[in-house]
């Protein structure tokens, strides 16, 4: 009997990559699972159902259980859809994976509104349009997993992604507030930074679309689905509001921002207190993007007293 005998199991961006591999092994361990795909081009654009369709198909020749559907998760009525689905095909819903995800990549300088906007919808609009529904089917029977998805780029940042990175970082903030809005109903959510080599990755500025052998051995996507798995389960019904990065052989749980290190006093700092003390409080970190040396900056060669 598999851990999630019984199950049903939506997973949004199923129909490839990441989420086409937590679909096979949820549906291997017992689940019936919805595989939402609308098929679009990594930019959000077009719409094809060969995608979803084929991972049903697969998950189907195997005689396990599975049902395709081709909502957006852009808008509230696709949100609504996607787990309407699940009703009609299945009659309850357990466990929902926010996996699907589009890329705009663009220098904060360059990025268009709309640009913003899109990834905006699909991303963070698009696990709210999920969760909102899912959760009150979720709190009713006092049961169900939600796994959503973040990104390094959204914890730590990477160059051109203001749109990704923001709608990321959000995500895991999400996460942790409806972590606390559910938990008391027996709901569970945290939320993975996954690392993997998918066709997204492969349209990053600065990455080649043709990986040696053994980056993408070491990436395989299919490697985030244990740990998606394994949060779907039982056995994980104490774990709530985490955020794990995964990838290979590694699953990290990652601490949520806290103090590290503080200057106080009695009153109000004063600017040239500031001057003095605030570099000696981020002794041990680094500007992420220094300025070249053949630039002049203002400041740069200033010694601050000890």
């Amino acid at each position: 009997m598999g851990l999630l005998e019984g199950k049903v199991a939506v997973i949004t961006g199923a129909g490839r990559g990441i989420g086409r591999g937590i679909a096979h092994l949820m549906a291997e361990h017992g689940a019936k699972v919805v595989v939402n795909d609308p098929g679009v081009n990594p930019d959000g654009t077009g719409h094809d159902d060969g995608p979803a369709d084929q991972v049903v198909a697969e998950i189907t020749a195997k005689s396990l259980s599975a049902a395709a559907n081709y909502d957006t998760v852009a808008t509230a009525e696709g949100g609504e859809g996607i787990i309407k689905a699940a009703l009609d095909r299945f009659g309850r819903i357990d466990i929902l994976v926010n996996n699907a995800g589009i890329l705009r990549d663009r220098m904060i300088f360059n990025m268009a509104e709309q640009e913003w906007d899109d990834v905006m919808a699909v991303h963070l609009h698009g696990h709210f349009n999920t969760i909102k529904p899912a959760s009150v089917l979720m709190r009713q029977q006092r049961y169900g997993r939600i796994i959503n998805f973040s990104s390094e780029s959204g914890l730590w940042g990477n160059a051109g992604q203001a749109n990704y990175g923001a709608a990321k970082s959000a995500i895991a903030g999400l996460t942790r507030v409806v972590a606390r809005d559910l938990g008391r109903y027996g709901v569970t959510c945290n939320v993975i930074a996954p690392r993997a080599w998918t066709r997204l990755v492969a349209t990053i500025p600065g990455r080649t679309g043709n990986p040696d052998t053994s980056a993408i051995q070491q990436n395989d996507p299919e490697c985030i689905a244990p740990m998606v798995a394994y949060l779907a389960t039982d056995d994980a019904w104490n774990i709530n509001g985490q955020t794990f990065l995964v990838y290979a052989g590694v699953v990290a749980v990652l601490q949520h921002p806290t103090p590290w290190r503080t200057i106080f006093k009695e009153g109000t700092w004063t600017l040239d207190e500031l001057t003095a003390q605030v570099p000696h409080l981020l002794e041990g970190t680094r500007n992420p993007a220094p300025p070249p040396e053949e630039v002049e900056v203002p400041g740069r060669n200033i010694e601050v007293p000890l």
